[in-house]
């Protein structure tokens, strides 16, 4: 058995797709033809080259490495992980069908496999950090075989997706699993993200020094930064609002706005967004912002389609961009709990 990293589009567009319809897709443009029939790395790599005639000889190496293992090499009973781009959560599931080609699918969806979807809304904050980097490989495919991942996802699924403890790593951490030699891209051999990297450090000090009440004077810190005067709910049961703001002098302006903001890692449902339409209606305020750090349930940003014009949903990814964006006019106090430097590095690139 092993475990497999998957993506669903370089921008999690198609993760939505990914979990209702069970499967894992192949999302390659106009890679319509039956892989099955391949029986070699080479006959694959000369299709791709006719298929991509413009893409250069190593990118497309990459890609058949990729492409072979979706086709050839995973099987049924295989786990695979798949971290959300748009939440703070990994899916983890396990492979149940064989590979499928399907010519008269919408482009890019004519490969697929079947997958049980068994492990949903896992926080990335569950995982140990060694296991985070091997998330954040650049593949779209990978074999994740360093620090005993499978075994430890199977104790964590054994033990209900509970964050693993201090005792379980030390229990289940040890040298990589040795594999058979071939030309799969496995973790201990591909670059990893550096700008996730790097973000998951944020996180973690973020988690660290910004916990409960605290993360709401982060965020109000950033709604001041952004121009608002913001009044602050003191720490305890709120009324409805954690905070209020205006874009006014002295609070007075047009745009009011009601936010609620939760610390924790579990996904926000739909009946506690729509507690926060009904503080706006309470306070007067015309909108509404709902910043929850550990993400949303699946269909609530399709759900509060209707209230587009009226409430916004932060999860992380939000915060934190909303957070980079007016860092330099933060308080010196804040940001010396949380102090950060922008820096620049070389893109990896395939080529």
């Amino acid at each position: 058995m092993e475990l497999w990293l998957t993506r669903a589009g370089s921008h999690g567009e198609f993760e939505q797709k990914f979990l209702d319809e069970r499967r894992i897709y192949l999302t390659w443009d106009g890679l319509n033809a039956n892989l099955a029939a391949l029986d070699s790395r080479e006959s694959l790599l000369e299709h791709l080259e006719e298929a991509y005639p413009d893409e250069k000889l190593k990118r497309l190496q990459n890609h058949s490495s990729q492409i072979w293992a979706f086709t050839k090499s995973m099987q049924n009973g295989d786990w695979v992980v798949l971290p959300s781009k748009k939440q703070p959560v990994v899916y983890v599931g396990r492979i149940t069908g064989d590979y499928i080609h399907n010519p008269e699918s919408p482009d890019p969806f004519f490969h697929w496999r079947t997958v049980d979807w068994f492990g949903l809304e896992i926080p990335r904050s569950h995982f140990g950090q060694d296991l985070l980097y091997s998330f954040g490989a650049f593949m779209t495919i990978c074999r994740i075989r360093r620090n005993n991942a499978l075994e430890r996802l199977q104790a964590m699924y054994e033990n209900g997706w509970k964050a693993e403890s201090t005792k379980s790593l030390v229990k289940h951490t040890g040298n990589a699993v040795s594999g058979q030699a071939d030309d799969i891209s496995d973790d201990d051999s591909v670059e990893f993200n550096l700008a996730d990297l790097a973000k998951q450090q944020v996180v973690a000090l973020i988690e660290q020094k910004f916990k409960g009440h605290e993360l709401t004077r982060l965020v109000a810190s950033i709604l001041k930064a952004q121009g608002y005067t913001v009044w602050q709910s003191p720490e305890g049961a709120d009324g409805g609002a954690d905070i209020l703001a205006s874009n006014g002098m002295m609070g007075f302006g047009s745009q009011t706005i009601c936010v609620e903001v939760k610390s924790g890692t579990g996904t926000v449902d739909r009946p506690t967004v729509d507690k926060l339409l009904g503080a706006m209606s309470k306070f007067n305020a015309d909108h509404g912002l709902f910043v929850a750090w550990g993400g949303f349930k699946q269909n609530v940003q399709k759900d509060m389609a209707s209230s587009f014009f009226r409430l916004r949903l932060w999860s992380q990814d939000d915060l934190l961009n909303e957070l980079f964006a007016v860092y330099d006019k933060l308080d010196d106090e804040l940001k010396a709990q949380l102090p950060l430097k922008r820096v620049w590095t070389v893109v990896a690139s395939e080529d």
